[in-house]
């Protein structure tokens, strides 16, 4: 018997259709992750399982009852949930964000509740944050005390509505960390992500939504790596690939370069690896092709077949600016740091550099 059974999941908001029979089964231990463009539904889906917002149609059974009005407040407390924003109370210090629930609907002692709350901050790695209060924690540590705010009513499974995507990304790993060792210690979680590393290196199986439902699932390496549906092919593929159009020589060079930092990061890039993408882009776009041309694009994109990423820019002039460049020095970094640099044109010059 599934832990989770989903039959025939609906969400309506008036005429606008969110979730449209959707079914699925969750067994004990799994830990699933629920992938996808904004907008489909997956945290509808997430919320529609413990009844945070209802379906209009369908049903939801846990552990072989059909979850009702009746049993709801049960269910709720055998299925917990990590928000992105948080959730934490700001008046309470850590500790007692902990513990309020566990003597409120546990109807534990104070002095039960703290013990296994102070537990539970080591295992989140927090012990010394115990009596501050939110406005004194990183999102990292907020994150990291909503997560053990939840364990303290022992739920069977866990719901995380991107619990990474309120975080910067130095402070993502800290939140992925303590995921990865619940799902080691054969904890069931539902997650929703963005983050495409994380979810390859920790789930058992994906959800990838579109359409109005699940559109597609299957292992890690199913979805990430032999995708079968075409609207899976374009996301996998758009996520592996990053695009950044110029309309002047005053382009944003600042957000461009922070946003392949971020595109790196979420692709799991090797730091060392990553610094020399983001050195080839900037000297690709700021040195050789800004100076010459008013407009031009920069596509950043990895080949899983051939292992290889490849950094092109394009732009509306039939000349080779790389051969043509007075700067000597930056054309020389790129030369020498790529596997091949080439050059070609169709319409559109496109030099295209590879490592």
């Amino acid at each position: 018997m599934s832990l989770i059974s989903v039959r025939n999941m609906e969400k309506h908001y008036g005429s606008s259709v969110i979730l449209k029979d959707v079914s699925t089964e969750i067994e004990k231990g799994e830990v699933i992750t629920v992938i996808g463009p904004s907008g489909t539904g997956k945290s509808t889906f997430l919320r529609g399982m413990n009844m945070l917002d209802p379906p209009t149609g369908g049903e939801v059974w846990f552990d072989g009852e059909k979850i009702t009005r009746k049993n709801l407040d049960m269910t709720r407390r055998r299925i917990g949930m990590v928000f992105q924003n948080f959730g934490l109370y700001s008046h309470l210090n850590v500790i007692d964000n902990l513990i309020a629930a566990p003597m409120k609907l546990l109807k534990k002692s104070r002095a039960a509740a703290t013990e296994e709350a102070l537990i539970l901050l080591k295992t989140v790695g927090l012990s010394e944050r115990a009596k501050h209060f939110p406005h004194e924690l990183s999102g990292g540590q907020k994150q990291r005390v909503a997560i053990a705010r939840c364990l303290a009513m022992k739920p069977d499974v866990i719901l995380f509505d991107e619990p990474t995507s309120a975080l910067d990304p130095t402070m993502v790993g800290e939140v992925t960390a303590v995921i990865r060792s619940l799902a080691q210690s054969g904890m069931t979680m539902i997650i929703v992500t963005h983050e495409m590393n994380f979810a390859k290196e920790v789930s058992n199986r994906i959800f990838y939504m579109d359409e109005g439902g699940i559109y597609e699932s299957g292992t890690p390496g199913q979805i990430f790596e032999h995708p079968q549906k075409e609207l899976t092919q374009r996301f996998i593929w758009s996520i592996r690939s990053y695009n950044f159009k110029a309309e002047s020589k005053d382009f944003d060079r600042v957000a461009m370069l922070a946003n392949i930092d971020n595109f790196c990061f979420r692709q799991g890039i090797a730091p060392a690896r990553a610094e020399k993408i983001r050195l080839i882009a900037e000297e690709l776009t700021v040195s050789i092709v800004s100076p010459k041309a008013d407009e031009f694009d920069l596509n950043i994109s990895f080949s899983d077949k051939l292992k290889t990423y490849s950094i092109s820019v394009s732009y509306a002039a039939e000349t080779d600016f790389l051969e043509e460049t007075d700067d000597i020095i930056a054309a020389s970094i790129i030369k020498k740091s790529c596997e091949k640099v080439s050059y070609s044109f169709d319409g559109l010059s496109v030099i295209k550099a590879e490592l």
